[in-house]
């Protein structure tokens, strides 16, 4: 495809977003922008969710690390799942008795004001972290195999990138991305399963002639249990998953705001259990195309592209997709599949930014109603200003794999929230709120110390995911010193 046909393409797909929040977002409120009114039928949720969580880092980077990993990430998975199934039955229960529209609210209740400005302020630094992890990777695409062609700088590409998402989403708010979401998860599982019988056509294989055939066995290794010094280890791997579920879903403002939209508990439950089964399924897929092109590359000479001169694996299936001697149809669904599966969770990242601002540090609640929603706009705009600015240092400080880093940083981010909430649902003890931020950010600066040490000098052992339960665990036991006297 010539990148005028991909930008038509990519002009035609945010028509049709925009149209969404049209007739989404006739009732431009606080409350349909933060809330939905609490009138999203569950199904509708589950189904947008399973796209708001792969995004375009699954799409592109889970299949790019196979060659180093193979299918070890499966192990992360099935941690996902026992994770979901916390969140169903520990977590929303205490959100929808608490009715509260930031989850973070719950810190306020059981802990005090500090403690709820914390868990807020982990919470910001973890999504604008991971939101900019996201639509970076599917700038840098764009970058190369459209903009780059008429000499257009990366910062433009970003900028265009999120003001598309802000005219879909600034008043429509979670309103609109419930039923974008379920449009965009459905072309990213289209353009996925479209790629892998293309490519198994192309190969002269059936799918059960792929799945028999040696090629793919050089791949596939699921388990790994050989050494539990080893970072990707089944027990490490597996833990570590359940919890970064439990973080990266179940404590995060994004991902509840989502769930919180429907109408009674029992529904974001099902909502909850049926995403998280459908969601192992995917993956496995994915992990399947990841080995179907490192497998059609080495058949066809394909190499690696480069991005600033450094092997780029994130870029192999773009460059497949799109220069690989493939079907037009191939270049047409990957294009389609990559904004869907990136801006379906960049664009709810920015709506509860928007929203954790406006709740969590301006209290906006208690502002005169008439400014409310002035308030909101504004907000919405500079969040959307500060997401380019860190996506655009991304180019210049990331230089491997990017779902790889996205999970290390939530090891650090995440685990405050994690030791917070944990000690609030397991225990009684009420705490000194005012120290609440000293424990954590001592917590997160211990962490990075614990991770940053070689393995020759622990025996081998490689630190992996269970960064984020040691971070936990060190805020939980560093608020227990700042318990105070009165249960």
């Amino acid at each position: 495809m010539s990148a005028l046909q991909i930008i038509l393409l990519i002009a035609a797909y945010f028509g049709v977003l925009i149209l969404i929040s049209y007739l989404t977002s006739k009732e431009d409120s606080n409350d349909t922008f933060f809330k939905a009114k609490r009138q999203s039928p569950w199904y509708i949720v589950a189904f947008g969710m399973i796209g708001a969580s792969l995004s375009g880092v699954t799409f592109i980077s889970v299949p790019g690390w196979v060659e180093s990993s193979q299918f070890s990430y499966m192990q992360v998975v099935f941690g996902y799942l026992a994770g979901y199934f916390v969140i169903a039955y520990v977590l929303l229960p205490i959100y929808y008795k608490l009715n509260v529209t930031s989850i973070y609210q719950y810190l306020e209740n059981r802990f005090g004001l500090v403690s709820y400005k914390t868990g807020a302020f982990f919470f910001f630094i973890s999504r604008i972290l991971g939101a900019s992890f996201r639509l970076y990777l599917v700038a840098i695409v764009l970058q190369k195999f459209v903009f780059d062609a008429y000499g257009f700088p990366f910062w433009g590409t970003v900028t265009i990138s999120i003001i598309l998402i802000w005219l879909y989403t600034f008043k429509g708010g979670i309103k609109t991305i419930v039923w974008t979401d379920t449009l965009q998860t459905l072309f990213m599982l289209v353009a996925v399963i479209i790629a892998i019988v293309l490519i198994t056509d192309k190969l002269d294989w059936s799918l059960s002639e792929f799945l028999a055939s040696e090629e793919l066995t050089a791949y596939n290794k699921t388990f790994f249990t050989e050494s539990f010094l080893a970072k990707n280890h089944l027990i490490k791997s597996f833990l570590g998953g359940m919890f970064i579920a439990i973080c990266m879903t179940g404590l995060d403002q994004d991902m509840m705001q989502k769930n919180l939209t429907c109408k009674t508990l029992k529904d974001a439950q099902k909502n909850m259990v049926s995403f998280s089964l459908v969601l192992i399924v995917v993956n496995f897929i994915f992990l399947l195309l990841g080995a179907l092109l490192f497998i059609y590359a080495e058949r066809y000479n394909i190499a690696t592209p480069l991005l600033d001169g450094k092997a780029k694996t994130d870029l192999l299936f773009p460059e497949i997709a799109l220069n690989g001697g493939l079907s037009i149809t191939l270049a047409i669904v990957f294009l389609l599949g990559l904004i869907a599966a990136a801006y379906s969770s960049a664009d709810s990242a920015l709506t509860s930014l928007t929203t954790s601002f406006c709740i969590d540090f301006l209290g906006i609640e208690n502002i005169e109603k008439s400014k409310q929603k002035g308030v909101r706009k504004r907000v919405h705009i500079l969040m959307s200003l500060v997401l380019i600015v860190v996506i655009v240092a991304f180019k210049y400080i990331l230089d491997s794999n990017v779902i790889d880093n996205l999970l290390k940083v939530a090891g650090y981010t995440y685990g405050p929230l994690l030791g917070l909430f944990a000690f609030g649902i397991f225990t009684k003890f009420k705490i000194i709120d005012k120290y609440v931020w000293i424990v954590t950010l001592l917590s997160v600066l211990l962490s990075y110390f614990i991770g940053s040490i070689p393995p020759e000098h622990m025996g081998g052992y490689a630190i992996g995911y269970e960064l984020l339960v040691i971070n936990g665990l060190i805020t939980f036991f560093g608020l227990i010193l700042i318990r105070s006297k009165e249960n």
